[in-house]
């Protein structure tokens, strides 16, 4: 079995290339190391240029692991109020206020019509699903999820209402206007009476269809 040669051209290249890195290594650590000044605003936007976290001995750790690179601030009580706004189906978290099937008809016209529909049917080319109808699908071959075939609670139908919704300026609706809004849907999906009026002591007493289509997850929600 013979064992290949190798040229002297290529036993130079390949120790060359072994020791470029080494050398690169000297000479940074022979070279005193600097940084380039940051200047005072960020380009485009007048906005002052954060500072950058430094270590004073790198061997200690990597930089900027312990440091904030002087970006973002701490979330004051009003910009967390606004995001605050979760409702549970016990009834944590609704908000005062009060709506009715009627108000909740004009609003629909105005608001929400244009993507589900005059008769709640959703449209597919604005992406608005339907809101009604279903019942009793889930199990088939042709499963259509909606309020009245889906949701296990009706605080979720406030919740998302409130959150995301209208598409164009999603969380712009006031409490009154979530309640009478929902109010509408469940009365159109045959879960209420046209005559009921919702607010946080009522919406929770709303038995939806699918209030047992729901295991309950056994998982502790902190490990």
């Amino acid at each position: 079995m013979s064992i290949p040669r190798q040229s002297p051209l290529g036993s130079a290249l390949a120790l060359a290339m072994a020791l470029f890195p080494l050398a690169g290594l000297a000479q940074d650590a022979a070279a005193p190391r600097s940084v380039a000044p940051l200047p005072a605003e960020l380009p485009d936007s007048g906005e002052p240029t954060p500072p950058s976290p430094v270590v004073a001995d790198e061997a200690a750790g990597t930089p900027g692991l312990d440091a904030d690179f002087g970006i973002g601030r701490p979330a004051t009580a009003e910009e967390i109020a606004a995001i605050d706004i979760d409702a549970t189906p016990d009834g944590q978290g609704l908000p005062d206020g009060r709506g009715s099937y009627a108000e909740g008809k004009a609003l629909y016209d105005e608001r929400c019509v244009a993507c589900h529909g005059e008769n709640l049917e959703g449209i597919p080319e604005t992406g608005g699903p339907a809101l009604i109808g279903g019942r009793d699908t889930l199990a088939g071959d042709k499963p259509l999820k909606t309020v009245e075939s889906y949701l296990a609670h009706a605080s979720t139908l406030y919740d998302y209402i409130h959150r995301a919704m209208p598409m164009d300026a999603p969380g712009s609706l006031t409490p009154d206007q979530v309640y009478a809004i929902s109010a509408y849907i469940l009365g159109r999906a045959g879960i209420l009476d046209e005559t009921a009026v919702l607010d946080r002591e009522t919406l929770p007493q709303v038995r939806m269809p699918n209030a047992e289509g729901f295991t309950a997850d056994p998982r502790p929600e902190r490990l």
